[in-house]
């Protein structure tokens, strides 16, 4: 057996050392010293512009230390919403080939059954077979039934929720209105404990998994659910943004955006999205709309500062156990900022206190959400660059180079073969007598080690309840659902997609089309029509370009 671990280890200490192309490393005593631990955080619902690497004023010096120290993309794609965005995060399989083609609910065919199936492996079930403790705490949203829990799919604990959202608060003697925070750990369903904040619970028993893990290499999925629904913060987060946000969605899109230019992450050159139809003008609201819409943000960004507070404890707790030099961290989001709801035939829980409160149940809207996605068109749940964008900050003290900015162009996809290689991980072609999908995705360790580009002419492909996208090089055709027309965009110069080229360049909508009809077959896409369920879930923008109506003090 020691044998076998000694060969293991030293073909993963090559792996990693020709990749990496750095000094070699000082020895920590452990038997997996050449075996780099892995921390993947996704914040939820989190607009490209959101952290103040990207852009934004809410204060972040955590994150912004991360990218300062490590490397940021601007070009990094999720899949649009929740659900199918953690199926192809955790497998490396778009997502409905790992089995959640739509949502988190079964239509009733393999690539659409709601939960992950046994021939996509998770991170969890390929680095628990390379040597590392593996571990998941926050959301999963990627299986219901218990049978389908992280525990049961590779890792070795487990906190968090099993579903899409969760309250920030459980206040117990008022569960007949606010539903309580149910939990699961290591397969116990538990609650949260009243005063508890559950972003700070997250992080937690994130910290006692590290320190659990010893002198072993470890795997740490930490999922945080803020700055998800229901807008709820601590009261101290949110007295630091008063007044903040009374210049209005206009003025700070433009500051943002021109801290974008300022910081390199958006190109001066490019046409930015035009004003949203939906986003109505501040100056029309009335003293009491403009003061609700403040709180609003002001919650919003208590919410990201407060996960910024807690990854300045997670490096902490590294740095004093001395696995910070040999710690990769990888931070991402889910999608774009949350726009306007498609109607659902349920309605939100009422609000029981004001907005920030446990009870509270109000969410960011498209008018704060329009200034999340800066530069970017539309939202959450579409295929536009606002819904499928995400900021992406890679930090590994000494081998990742401080400060670097590149364009990436990378995917979710990406990241399975990315921690494998580096963790000297084989992704095995069959797996407890299953036959494994192969990964379509592509190690981005030369773009994060040595800063070389993905190949240009590769295509990377979306479908999400009849919305449908690929991008190639320059190009990107879009269709929104139920139009089902081509739109084509050059990215290279207006990744704002406000010009829309398809008329001009039949021919490359033909052969994008031609590759989506391909990708769509071998990854088992069935079209919209046939699976549209009876009633539409899931939040998202407004591609239809209806006409402004006025915001409302609660959405349900």
């Amino acid at each position: 057996m020691m044998k076998r671990v000694l060969i293991s280890l030293t073909l993963a200490t090559l792996l990693v050392n020709a990749s990496v192309a750095q000094p070699k490393k000082r020895s920590t005593g452990s038997a997996n010293a050449g075996k780099p631990n892995i921390i993947l955080v996704m914040v939820d619902d989190l607009g490209y512009s959101d952290f103040g690497a990207y852009g934004s004023e809410i204060r972040t010096p955590t994150i912004d230390k991360l990218a300062a120290e490590g490397l940021r993309l601007r070009e990094f794609y999720n899949n649009s919403i929740c659900a199918p965005t953690r199926a192809s995060l955790i497998t490396g399989q778009y997502h409905h080939k790992a089995g959640v083609g739509y949502f988190n609910v079964n239509l009733g065919l393999p690539a659409y059954q709601g939960w992950l199936n046994k021939e996509s492996l998770t991170f969890g079930e390929v680095l628990k077979s390379a040597g590392y403790n593996t571990y998941l705490s926050g959301k999963w949203h990627v299986g219901n039934d218990s049978l389908y829990w992280p525990n049961q799919r590779g890792f070795d604990r487990f906190y968090g929720f099993i579903g899409g959202a969760s309250n920030f608060y459980d206040i117990s003697p008022y569960k007949d209105k606010v539903p309580p925070v149910e939990l699961v750990e290591n397969n116990k369903r538990i609650r949260l404990e009243p005063g508890k904040y559950l972003t700070d619970e997250i992080t937690n028993h994130a910290i006692s998994y590290i320190n659990e893990s010893g002198n072993k290499p470890f795997f740490l999925y930490l999922a945080y659910n803020a700055p998800h629904w229901p807008l709820q913060a601590p009261a101290e987060d949110i007295a630091k943004y008063k007044d903040r946000y009374a210049i209005g969605w206009d003025s700070l899109r433009k500051e943002r955006l021109a801290k974008q230019i300022k910081l390199g992450i958006a190109d001066p050159k490019q046409s930015i999205a035009e004003h949203d139809p939906e986003v109505v003008d501040w100056q029309s609201l009335t003293y009491d709309e403009q003061q609700l819409w403040q709180r609003k943000m002001e919650v919003y960004a208590a919410m990201v500062d407060r996960v910024d507070q807690n990854l300045a404890r997670v490096l902490a707790e590294l740095q004093r156990l001395n696995k910070a030099d040999n710690t990769l961290i990888v931070l991402i989001s889910d999608n774009g900022a949350q726009g306007g709801l498609i109607p659902t035939g349920r309605k939100r829980p009422r609000s029981s206190g004001p907005i920030g409160s446990a009870g509270s149940y109000d969410y960011q809207e498209q008018n704060w959400a329009y200034v999340s996605n800066t530069p970017f068109r539309n939202y959450k749940a579409t295929p536009y660059e606002g819904g499928i964008s995400s900021p992406f900050i890679a930090w590994f003290p000494k081998k990742i180079k401080g400060g670097t900015l590149a364009k990436g162009t990378g995917h979710l996809i990406d990241l399975a073969p990315t921690f494998y290689e580096l963790a000297g991980a084989a992704y095995p072609q069959t797996f407890k007598g299953v036959k494994t999908n192969p990964l379509p995705g592509v190690s981005l360790t030369n773009l994060l080690f040595q800063q070389t580009e993905l190949p240009a002419d590769r295509a990377l492909f979306w479908e999400r309840a009849g919305n449908r996208a690929v991008r190639k090089g320059p190009w990107k055709i879009v269709s929104i659902f139920p139009q089902n027309k081509w739109q084509l965009f050059n990215l290279e110069t207006d990744r704002g997609e406000t010009t829309d080229l398809a008329s001009q360049h039949p021919d490359v909508v033909k052969t994008l089309n031609a590759e989506y009809e391909a990708w769509a077959k071998r990854t088992d896409v069935e079209p919209y029509e046939k699976l549209r369920p009876l009633v539409q879930g899931g939040p998202g923008g407004n591609p239809s370009g209806a006409a402004p109506t006025r915001p409302t003090a609660r959405v349900e």
